[in-house]
């Protein structure tokens, strides 16, 4: 015979699962973004000109979607790399299907920002770093959740200065336009994952996505 196992139980198991493939899956990201700069300084930076964002040039439209595995130089993937991993963890454990969401909406959302409103060629992945800073910082209040508001709260903490960083920084080569557009994108992510008020009686809260 065997005990059946109390809902407190699994639910740690669950949540165990989940943190193994968040990490393995945010390692593997950012194993990715450095495979694909030592190719590029292989190459003598030869894919920034050719995938980077050119803003408002259609041949520079492709780069909504390759510029963020790109960067300048060691030092600046490893800027993003950390907080990628941090951040991508976290929002990870809410779910894969969620982490999809953020991610995706914080990088076309930054990209696109950028193709519209930049100044220049662009590239890195700051814009997805700060749509999931963004993206955890407010979906406790969307979900009305006291621990993820209290999540919120240590993150902001720790990395509340990146939020200097969405306004225009003049006289530099910093795309203020990734990291304000990234962020709206991880806002726009926590909207449109709200959960769903229970229906009426049950004393629940219903996900729309996991």
């Amino acid at each position: 015979m065997r005990r059946a196992s109390s809902p407190s139980s699994s639910r740690a198991e669950m949540l165990a699962r989940r943190a193994r493939s968040a990490l393995a899956t945010v390692v593997v990201f950012a194993a990715l973004l450095w495979v694909v700069h030592l190719v590029n300084a292989a190459t003598g930076f030869f894919l920034v000109g050719l995938l980077g964002i050119v803003p408002r040039e259609l041949e520079g439209l492709d780069g909504v979607v390759f510029a963020p595995l790109l960067h300048a130089d060691a030092g600046h993937l490893f800027s993003n790399t950390l907080p990628l991993l941090v951040l991508g963890f976290l929002a990870f454990l809410e779910g894969a299907k969620r982490f999809a969401v953020a991610v995706g909406t914080s990088w076309l959302a930054s990209g696109l920002g950028v193709w519209i409103f930049g100044g220049g060629v662009t590239i890195g992945a700051s814009g997805v770093v700060f749509g999931l800073f963004a993206y955890l910082l407010v979906r406790g209040f969307y979900n009305r959740d006291w621990k993820q508001i209290l999540l919120a709260v240590l993150l902001f903490g720790m990395y509340g200065s990146l939020l200097w960083g969405v306004l225009p920084q003049f006289g530099t080569n910093i795309s203020w336009q990734a990291h304000l557009f990234g962020a709206l994108g991880g806002v726009l992510a926590a909207l449109l994952l709200k959960r769903r008020p229970a229906p009426s009686g049950t004393g629940r809260r219903l996900p729309r996505a996991r």
